[in-house]
């Protein structure tokens, strides 16, 4: 009895310095120098944590604990190492699905044995919250990679078959909680909300995915969240809570680098802009590489400005390239970020780090708006909708209000594109024909080499 004591004091302590490395691992996660270590830091606790659940549980099958994961860190390590830098948002957006629909499996799971009402109502919110959000994940999926079209599903008659649907829910939940053995409810509970995670994100704008990563993060959160409850178990409770709040804190700032509310998101319709209307009048000037180089060689204050088109050309490494010969040549260099830059939260973060771009180099959008007017050359990386004055000066455009980098308040303005198609939200661009602005076309991981062998 003494030595089972012990034991289940050892496994609490466990829990308790899991947590406590959760926390400090999310501290160092808001530091662009310190995130790889919180990241580790964050995995190691996760280790330990399960370590000590397996230990709490007393006998368990261990050969299918091993292989399991075994085979989860082969898929997981061979999915990191091998998947592009342009499909790291659709990789995230899976791994919040796998992460509601683990949510689901362990509520389902915890329902043998249970007597208690608030054991089965935290089972029903596992299994919905998983459920919603894998299937949410899963059209996320679609979108991002535009497997099933990028553009706002809707429909008429969408707000009151989602309403439905809640209803529904909430019945079947009602019912489950009151005759847990008749499992139709709990079917019914598990169907719906697969349902309702596809009729929540099919209404947004692919354009707007960086606000659903960040919500879909934070509902597998509170998935696992609701799952601890219903095994009993702290640090599951814990770990949810953590990434629930850190989600929807996340959530706030996407919506607010978007000028959304957070209603709209989780209310849908949100994102179901349509494009601008009119043709932007103004005349393109395009630029060569040589002549964009003599602007550059003249320049003393040069900042970067990037967008998807960055990482689709995967030309971080040459941009790092080209920052450290304007350097030499005595320009002071910056990077402006814009939070929805790409297609996930911290997308260009993530792009730059892997350049190993000085983390002092990479300003926010409120921090170099006020310095734009002091720049001679804004470069512009295949960003369009952060930097469209659209969003100023039109209040018939869809993204009117959306704060943006005042890149058209540089002197000079090099816009590297392929073409003159649209951005991701499907609008023009006045930026392109403003008078200080020329476009650099073609590959930008070519055009910036180009640049590079003229310093050369």
């Amino acid at each position: 009895m003494e030595n089972s004591t012990d034991l289940g004091m050892l496994i609490q302590f466990v829990y308790v310095a899991s947590g406590a490395l959760f926390i400090y691992g999310l501290k160092m996660l808001g530091s662009a120098a310190t995130a790889r270590r919180g990241n580790m830091l964050s995995a190691i606790a996760m280790l330990v944590a399960i370590l000590a659940a397996l230990m709490d549980q007393g006998i368990v099958e261990y050969q299918w604990i091993l292989l399991g994961f075994v085979v989860g860190a082969i898929i997981g390590g061979a999915a990191a190492r091998m998947v592009q830098m342009t499909s790291m948002p659709e990789m995230v957006a899976l791994f919040n699905g796998f992460g509601g629909m683990a949510s689901l499996l362990v509520g389902w799971a915890a329902l043998s044995g249970a007597t208690s009402t608030f054991t089965l109502i935290t089972i029903a919110l596992s299994i919905l919250i998983g459920g919603l959000t894998f299937t949410g994940s899963l059209v996320a999926y679609g979108k991002l990679s535009e497997t099933i079209g990028s553009g706002a599903v809707m429909f008429k008659g969408q707000q009151v078959v989602n309403s439905l649907i809640v209803l529904g829910i909430l019945g079947s939940a009602v019912m489950f909680c009151q005759h847990p053995d008749t499992m139709q409810w709990l079917y019914l509970i598990v169907g719906l909300s697969l349902l309702f995670g596809v009729m929540a994100v099919i209404p947004i704008g692919g354009a707007d995915m960086p606000v659903v990563i960040s919500l879909l993060n934070s509902y597998s959160g509170l998935a696992a969240c609701a799952a601890g409850f219903a095994v009993n178990n702290n640090i599951l409770i814990v770990a949810g809570s953590l990434v629930g709040a850190s989600g929807i804190v996340l959530t706030q700032i996407m919506c607010k680098a978007m000028n959304r509310s957070l209603s709209n998101v989780l209310f849908s319709g949100f994102g179901s802009v349509s494009a601008a209307t009119g043709e932007v009048e103004g005349e393109i000037k395009p630029i060569s590489v040589e002549d964009a180089y003599y602007v550059l060689e003249a320049a003393s204050n040069v900042a970067f400005v990037p967008g998807y088109g960055m990482a689709v050309a995967q030309a971080q490494h040459v941009v790092k390239e080209l920052c450290e010969l304007l350097e030499e040549n005595g320009a002071e260099v910056s990077f402006g970020i814009h939070p929805v830059a790409g297609r996930m939260p911290g997308h260009m973060n993530v792009l730059l780090a892997e350049a190993d771009v000085p983390y002092d180099q990479l300003l926010e959008m409120d921090d170099i708006n006020p310095r734009m007017e002091n720049v001679d050359v804004a470069i512009v990386i295949g960003a369009n909708d952060v930097v469209n004055p659209a969003a100023r000066e039109e209040e018939s455009s869809p993204i009117y209000g959306m704060p943006i980098i005042n890149v058209d308040s540089a002197r000079t303005v090099f816009v590297l594109k392929r073409s003159m198609a649209s951005g991701f939200a499907g609008i023009e661009n006045p930026l392109f024909y403003k008078d200080n602005t020329r476009m650099l076309f073609g590959d930008a991981k070519e055009s910036i080499g180009g640049l590079i062998r003229e310093f050369e």
